[in-house]
Formats: C-alpha cells, structure tokens, sequence
C-alpha cells in the first residue's frame, strides 16, 4: 500500500529528532543564603525540635512554649542608622564652672524657646540667614544665566539690589525691578584695570582701587590695559562700594570722563549695562507716550483731533496725583494747566448767595457751594481758563484718589498757534452752560428735599409717639401730599 506524503514527512521529521540524541545535563543554581536569618539561632531550634520527637506527649506543651520562644531570635534586626550629628567644637571651660552649670541655660535665657529647639535638633539653627548667608546665595545666582534663574532667584537678586543705597537713588523702583532680570557678575583678577564707562558696577568681593575721574584721549584709547596712566589721590574700594556711570557715553562729547578701577586683588563684581538701562528708559518712554496718546484721543474735545497734533500735546504732559478731598482749582481763579483725568473722577461745585439770619431784623450774605455733576475718567478741563487767562466758573474737587496727565499753562501758552487755535474751538468751559439761574434752582430742589426728608422723619416720630408704637416694630403708611405749615426759605439759614 503506498504511504502517502504527509506520512512520509512525519516519520522524516520523527527520525531527525531521534537522531540528535537527549540535551546536555544542567547545573543547579546555586542558593544564595538569605541575609536576614540569624542559622546559629536556626540550628538551635531545629535542635529542641528534634528533642520534641524523642519525648513523650507531656512533654509537647513545654517544647511548643520553647519553639515559640525562640522563633523570634532567627530572624536578624536591622539596625536603625540616625543622621550623622555635627561635631560641637569644644570650648574651654571658665575657671569655677561645672558641666551641670553649663548645661543649665543663663536665667536671662531661661524661657526663649530657640535654645531648647537647636538643643533639640542637634545644634542645628531655624533663625533666618545672616547676611553673610545672604551674600553668598546671591554671588551663587549671579553666576548663573539669567535665563537659567528661577522665579525665586530673580526675586532674591531685586531684594538685595535694593540694599545698595546709589541704586536706589539713581533708579525707579519699577527699573531695578527690571534690570534686575538681566544683571551679571563679572569675575576680575587681580591687578586688572576696569573702565566703568560702559555700566555700573557694584564690588561683592575684594578690594579694588579708584583713581579720580580723568579726561578721555586718543591715547589712553590705543594703550593697552596694563599701560594705562594711574592718577594719583586714588581711594580703596571694599565691598558694596560702587564705580562707573548709568549715562551712555556717546562718540560727540570731546572729552568724556573715565571711570578707572584696579583691583588689589580678586574681585567679584556686578555689573549693570549702561546700554541695557538707555534701552530700557526707551521703551518705557514709548510705552508711557503711547499711554498719554491714547488718553488724550479719548477725551471728548480731542476724538477729532489729527495724531500729529495730540503728539505735539505728549512730551509735555506730566503725571499728577491728588488725594480725595482736595481742591484742584477754586471759581474765580486762572487754573495754572490743563488736565486729563486717567482714574478717579472730580466733583464740580458752584457758589451760590444765601443769607444768614442774625435777628429778627438783620439778615448776612452768605456764600455756599452747591454740587452740580462730575467730571468723570477721560475728560479734560481748563483749556479755556489757560488760553484766555479767564477765571474758573467753578470749583473742583477731587472725590477720591485721582491721577491726571496734566500740561502746565506755560507749555501750554508756548504751542504753535494753529495747534491753540485748535483747541479753543474743540473745547468749552467747565460745565460752562450753567447759569446762575441753573445754580439757583438746583440748590432751591436740594434744600427742599432735604427739608421735606427732616419734616417727614418728625412726622412719623410724633405719630408714633402719640399712638404709643415702639419704633421698629409695626409699620406705618401715610400719603404725602400735603406741604407743611411750618415750611422755611432754603435761602435763609435760620
């Protein structure tokens, strides 16, 4: 009978396999002993174990006792490592004092809780860093790229920068806080010569001297370093004294002075780019010209003014704050600028003639003040008083913090005259369309509403008095329409 092919083909494959015979024997791995078993203390039990065997059953009890006794001991404790304490460097003894007299805190000293806690710790100080510390965190940051600084780093940088009394003097509080970002340290050897006509420096290590300011020349320019003329009557400069300049010397001035230093030995010091500072300034000006520009164009008198002309209008303004309460501008004197309110908002106030009752027969003039309206954020007054020198029909006042761009009349009066003709057509007087007639019944309606609200609370008080109700609590209705009898002239102080 013939095999068929899938038959043929297994018993191939059966044979080859047969053939290449059984694996080769392998090796045990070898054990590794556990480390944390005492085998002394192992054997000893296995021991007692043996002995369990070999006694009788009133014996099992005190052998299971025993087991259970020792099982404990095969397992070994691993022993609690503590931090590494630091060593106390030994201090001599005065003549007469005892270990027990040391170890008892002064009587002066006896309840601040610092010296149990660094007892406590090992020695070890919570108080804050001492300056020393402080130094060398920050001489450790400047080191560093200021793109490589943290958040907390830049701030620890402007903290200390602050410390240094002719920064402070010489930069706004918002440019420190600025260049502050960009600053660096700059490592000088020993006998190097510094020129500070290119920033200011501040020496955090070393000592350096200056030498008094000297004229510039073609000559010190082609010197090398180390051939530099060395004035004389120099000072010494230690840490945390600072040389050079914050100005940018230009190519036009003929004889710019020189900042000149060299160091005594090696010094660390930090440097604030002249360059860095000019261009800061800059952009802060663009910014702060951009900010007055836009506050101008939205003040109703000038929305149709051409650009060029408010641009005119923008290197003379200057920032003004007032307090509440105070009174910019009183009626009847020539306001000395134009102002353009950036936060806050004015109270407008008119004067008004009342009279004054001294007795029956004799009357006073009196003159009040009455409230007419507000001047409100993004409005301008005083064009009209500067221009033509008249006085103020009204009083303002601040009603609370204000900040106003303001142009003294000076500037004002020394603009082109198309660009003062411009103004005295696009604006108007202060709240100009009143007239004393308008001021006359606005302080008739106050004064008549206020006696009306006094007229009414009596009512009520009188009502409820005569009907016996406790005030707060009821409710009491009336309808108003009546005037009353005893009604006075709001015109007369009585």
């Amino acid at each position: 009978m013939p095999v068929s092919s899938l038959c043929s083909a297994i018993l191939s494959h059966m044979k080859a396999i047969s053939s290449v015979g059984p694996p080769p024997p392998r090796s045990v791995p070898d054990l590794k002993m556990p480390k944390h078993i005492d085998y002394d203390q192992l054997n000893a039990l296995s021991h007692v174990v043996r002995q369990q065997d070999s006694r009788s059953s009133l014996s099992i009890l005190s052998a299971h006792n025993e087991f259970i006794r020792q099982y404990p001991k095969i397992f070994l404790q691993r022993k609690t490592r503590l931090p590494k304490l630091p060593k106390q460097e030994g201090k001599r003894k005065p003549s007469g004092e005892t270990e027990e007299s040391q170890s008892q805190p002064s009587e002066d000293n006896s309840h601040n809780i610092a010296i149990y806690i660094k007892e406590v710790h090992g020695g070890h100080s919570y108080a804050p860093k001492k300056f020393e510390e402080k130094v060398e965190e920050f001489l450790a940051i400047l080191k560093k790229l200021p793109i490589h600084r943290t958040r907390d780093e830049h701030n620890i940088v402007w903290e200390m920068l602050q410390t240094i009394p002719d920064l402070t003097s010489q930069l706004r509080k918002d440019h420190l806080k600025t260049l502050s970002r960009n600053v660096i340290s700059e490592t000088w050897i020993k006998g190097s010569t510094v020129v500070g006509n290119d920033g200011f420096y501040v020496i955090l290590k070393g000592l350096a001297q200056s030498f008094h300011s000297f004229t510039y020349s073609e000559d010190l320019e082609h010197a090398a370093i180390g051939e530099m003329p060395m004035p004389l009557g120099g000072n010494l400069l230690r840490p945390w004294s600072t040389f050079g300049t914050l100005e940018v010397t230009t190519q036009i001035q003929s004889e710019p002075k020189t900042y000149l230093v060299v160091t005594v030995e090696d010094c660390e010091m930090l440097k604030i780019s002249a360059n860095n500072y000019a261009r800061l300034k800059s952009e802060q000006t663009k910014f702060e010209n951009k900010q007055i520009l836009k506050l101008i164009h939205q003040c109703p008198y000038y929305k149709e003014w051409p650009t060029l002309s408010i641009c005119e209008l923008v290197p003379l303004v200057k920032w003004k704050k007032f307090p509440p309460g105070q009174v910019i501008v009183e009626s009847g004197n020539v306001i000395p600028f134009v102002a353009y309110i950036n936060s806050g908002h004015c109270n407008i106030y008119r004067n008004i003639t009342g009279l004054l009752r001294i007795s029956p027969r004799k009357v006073k003039k009196i003159r009040k003040l009455v409230y007419m309206g507000q001047l409100q954020k993004q409005e301008s007054f005083g064009e009209i008083s500067v221009l033509l020198q008249a006085p103020f029909t009204c009083t303002v006042v601040a009603a609370e913090d204000l900040k106003m761009a303001v142009i003294k009349d000076k500037d004002i009066l020394a603009l082109d005259p198309v660009t003062r003709q411009l103004m005295l057509q696009t604006a108007n007087p202060t709240f100009g369309h009143l007239t004393d007639e308008d001021v006359k019944n606005e302080y008739l309606q106050k004064e008549l509403q206020k006696e009306w609200k006094n007229f009414k609370e009596k009512t009520v008080r009188n009502s409820l008095h005569y009907n016996g109700i406790v005030p707060g609590f009821g409710k009491w209705e009336h309808n108003w329409t009546t005037v009353p009898r005893n009604f006075k002239d709001p015109l007369i102080v009585y």
